[in-house]
């Protein structure tokens, strides 16, 4: 009885350590719904305002003070600096920060609530068009 009990953790666990998002160091990206981006926006409200802003600017009231300046979630996706257009690396950049910044690590936070945030941020740079210049 043990024996076999064993063996179902043994299978198990080799299952879990084998699979690729664990061997790569990637997490699956959740699919974008209400739920995600409500939930990032009540977290954007508590925590990110004072340095991104209200209007995901980068010009919140702390924003002046921090060098450099906090992220302007507002230019295209792919030009994010640190993520270029990239997802995974906009959830890592909220799990463990900016290293020599301002950005600390949200990684109290639960996955599901990062992954909210991510969806949230985005937003800001996907509701934007770009001027047409005249």
């Amino acid at each position: 009885m043990k024996k076999s009990l064993l063996d179902k953790i043994l299978i198990i666990l080799i299952f879990l350590l084998s699979s690729p998002c664990i061997l790569n160091g990637q997490t699956k990206i959740p699919p974008k719904n209400l739920e995600l981006l409500n939930q990032g926006k009540k977290l954007y409200e508590k925590n990110c305002i004072p340095c991104h802003g209200i209007k995901g600017d980068g010009k919140g009231q702390l924003g002046p003070s921090l060098n450099p300046p906090p992220r302007d979630f507002n230019l295209p996706f792919k030009q994010w600096p640190y993520s270029k257009g990239d997802l995974r690396k906009v959830f890592q950049i909220i799990s463990k920060g900016i290293p020599n910044t301002s950005m600390i690590k949200w990684d109290h936070l639960s996955e599901q609530e990062r992954w909210g945030l991510v969806y949230y941020v985005v937003e800001y740079s996907a509701s934007k068009s770009p001027l047409k210049k005249k």
